[in-house]
């Protein structure tokens, strides 16, 4: 893998579904609401968002419907200095995701619509992926994509391959998501498919045992565990980032991560996020700041597991999907975590 450095001024590029969210405001019950707040993400598209208000150049590709709700997505993602110029247009519907806040002992819940989605009948040649990666050093996806359908695993396959032959630095975040796993083949058979064009792969301990069937403790030992077999199952794997997320109650959670790389195990600092105003995106928060971090700090890896760490803490407090806050603000955050705060 390169070893990116300030100098890194290529362009990122993610792939994946966006979907609109729909969430009963403030802690509604689904069955209870009369009225449902509106806003857009998706595990890659979230990381576009915040890399782009970070000053990253940042292209995300997707399928959206050629309809008001394909167009107001679009429209979201714009807003914020995502690239959109190789979005496929067309398809049936924009996916949809229905998010409940949990409250008290109640967690959150979600409740997925995106069959027959514009994203789920991508194929692959669909998207001129040499043109796409024109000027990129990173590329980006999550195991939501090849989960979504068998023709969205094939596209993202001929994506990683593409990305892997024009020698840029490959990331994916596992993201597992059990419900979506439902066109025919394992998530392990899928993965172990796509993680050889990989440099650098996230996820946590459960994710790891529904992938690939790793059983190790959720603490440093069993992330040495699990790194140093993933690396002897995929040896392109350079860097593998383990998040841990501990819940107490619906709003108060603790959150910590540890990067392995050759060996070397970086401990990131342990958030308690009290009160918790949104969860969702903060793992793709996470990655962002990993991204951001590794280009940005050279081969200072704990500053950029702290900078992850401190990035997806922030993004527990901003509503939505996407983590909307500054540079500035995730430095101030490293501070006060390593001054003891949390």
């Amino acid at each position: 893998m390169k070893q990116p450095d300030r100098s890194c001024n290529g362009k990122v590029v993610t792939f994946g579904e966006v979907m609109m969210r729909l969430s009963p405001p403030g802690r509604l019950r689904l069955s209870q609401a009369s009225a449902l707040e509106v806003t857009y993400g998706g595990s890659e598209a979230n990381v576009a968002v915040a890399l782009a208000l970070w000053g990253v150049p940042v292209e995300h590709v997707t399928a959206l419907p050629e309809n008001d709700l394909g167009r107001g997505c679009a429209r979201f993602l714009r807003q914020f200095g995502v690239g959109l110029d190789h979005v496929v247009w067309g398809g049936e519907r924009l996916g949809l995701y229905f998010y409940e806040r949990g409250a008290a002992q109640r967690p959150d819940t979600v409740l997925y619509d995106r069959s027959r989605s514009a994203f789920a009948a991508l194929d692959p040649g669909m998207i001129p992926w040499q043109e796409v990666f024109a000027g990129t050093d990173w590329f980006h996806w999550s195991g939501i994509s090849p989960a979504v359908s068998a023709s969205a695993a094939m596209a993202c396959l001929e994506a990683a391959q593409t990305a892997r032959t024009m020698e840029m630095t490959v990331s994916c975040d596992l993201n597992y998501r059990e419900a979506l796993w439902e066109w025919g083949r394992s998530p392990e058979e899928v993965m172990a498919q796509l993680i050889p064009f990989c440099d650098v792969l996230i996820g946590n301990v459960g994710s790891l045992a529904a992938m690939f069937g790793l059983q190790v403790a959720d603490d440093e030992e069993g992330y040495r565990t699990a790194s140093r077999e993933l690396v002897r199952r995929f040896p392109s794997l350079r860097l593998i980032a383990i998040t841990r997320r501990v819940v107490r109650s619906a709003r108060h959670h603790f959150w910590s991560a540890a990067l392995w790389e050759g060996d070397a195990l970086y401990t990131g600092p342990v958030c308690e996020i009290l009160p918790v105003v949104d969860r969702m995106g903060a793992g793709d928060a996470f990655t962002a700041g990993l991204i951001y971090g590794l280009r940005a700090f050279g081969t200072d890896r704990q500053r950029a597991l702290d900078f992850a760490v401190a990035a997806s803490s922030l993004k527990y407090s901003v509503w939505g999907d996407c983590n909307l806050c500054s540079i500035a603000e995730v430095e101030w955050a490293m501070r006060h975590l390593q001054a003891g705060g949390g």
